[in-house]
């Protein structure tokens, strides 16, 4: 990440959430998925991986996106839904390389099998794209230490934004904590990489927004 540029501007805390939207694209078996996987706007990739971050979930908590849920609970393909469970987006530098990757995990499992999982009429896999609301909360952020205080308080809106969101926006593709304090040109490379090691991916948001929490109270806490 690029620290030789300094700023002074205060960080603007947000809000966001994300609006579901059908794109009336669907799959009814493995090979189905792959093929609309190859076309889909990748909107809905990143819906389908981190859209789950802001809704409520209902199915097993071990699959981490859906198309690895629909593949273990509507084709009833556990070893696929481990597999495409097992891709980690965090890996990724952007989502046509994340699509490649689904694409290729697909294509090993029906290459190692002459029968194509189907699903059930009613349990397609229906592709649903998103658009971001983006809401300034006029709260602002004028030095670091600030953040041990805000952070606890902020939406999990805000904690996607800010933390998971702003990996698509940043220059370095990183989230806006260290982008903001890294601009700031202060001596905080500790912190930076205290952030840096936080899993964007598997744990909740609100475990995202303790974690985060933490460490900004142990950083700053001798100065609160």
């Amino acid at each position: 990440m690029s620290t030789n540029r300094t700023n002074n501007r205060p960080f603007v805390i947000k809000d966001c959430a994300l609006i579901a939207l059908a794109s009336g694209v669907r799959a009814q078996n493995l090979r189905e998925l792959k093929d609309r996987i190859q076309t889909i706007d990748p909107a809905s990739i990143y819906y389908h991986f981190w859209g789950g971050r802001l809704r409520a979930r209902f199915d097993d908590p071990e699959y981490s996106n859906d198309f690895a849920s629909w593949s273990r609970h509507a084709l009833h393909d556990r070893r696929t839904a481990e597999h495409l469970g097992a891709i980690d987006p965090t890996g990724m530098d952007n989502i046509e390389q994340l699509r490649q990757e689904l694409i290729e995990v697909i294509e090993e499992r029906l290459d190692q099998s002459p029968l194509v999982p189907w699903a059930k009429q009613n349990q397609q896999f229906n592709f649903i794209t998103s658009q971001a609301v983006v809401f300034t909360t006029n709260k602002l952020l004028h030095k670091p230490i600030e953040l041990a205080k805000a952070v606890p308080a902020m939406s999990l809106g805000s904690i996607f934004y800010h933390f998971i969101d702003a990996r698509q926006r940043t220059p370095d593709q990183t989230d806006d904590f260290r982008e903001w304090i890294a601009g700031l040109g202060s001596n905080h490379s500790d912190l930076l990489s205290e952030i840096a090691n936080l899993d964007p991916y598997s744990p909740t948001l609100t475990e995202i927004r303790d974690q985060l929490s933490d460490i900004f109270k142990s950083y700053f806490g001798g100065n609160l």
